[in-house]
């Protein structure tokens, strides 16, 4: 069963427990998976890793959202961001630790045969491939630009 699938067969059990928060998350996730299935240029087939990008960028926006609403004073608002994100992460792989990451990153480094901070271009490449949906890619900067340095 793929992610596509998985979400609508959810959105089901989402609607016969009456959970309205899951509800709202999954059918926000549906949406931007149609949309990416009939975009211009689609094959109108939604690969999974195509998939976990559009969940993890979703994610993303759920927590800045959260994070603005709680700068506004709007705990409410903020909350329910936070309850939208914890439920699109489920569908996202486990996020790597910092040893992992390191550790993941330090393969890379060897692949790549980098050695200083000027071919962090290089190794960034492989790395937000290789990492995608891992972790986060201000993260992944970070790390790398303070193992070349």
């Amino acid at each position: 069963m793929n992610l596509f699938d998985r979400i609508s067969a959810d959105i089901k059990s989402a609607m016969l427990a009456r959970e309205k928060v899951r509800l709202e998350a999954l059918r926000g996730i549906k949406k931007e998976f149609l949309e990416a299935k009939t975009a211009k240029g689609s094959d109108g087939e939604l690969t999974d890793e195509a998939a976990m990008k559009i969940l993890a960028k979703m994610a993303k926006q759920r927590r800045e959202t959260a994070q603005i609403y709680s700068e506004q004073n709007r705990p409410e608002l903020a909350e329910n961001e936070l309850a939208e994100a914890a439920v699109i992460e489920e569908y996202l792989p486990r996020p790597l630790t910092d040893e992992e990451l390191t550790a993941e990153l330090r393969k890379i480094i060897e692949e790549t045969g980098a050695t200083s901070a000027k071919e962090m271009g290089r190794v960034m490449g492989v790395a937000s491939k290789t990492l995608a949906g891992r972790a986060d890619g201000k993260v992944i900067s970070a790390k790398v630009r303070e193992m070349l340095s």
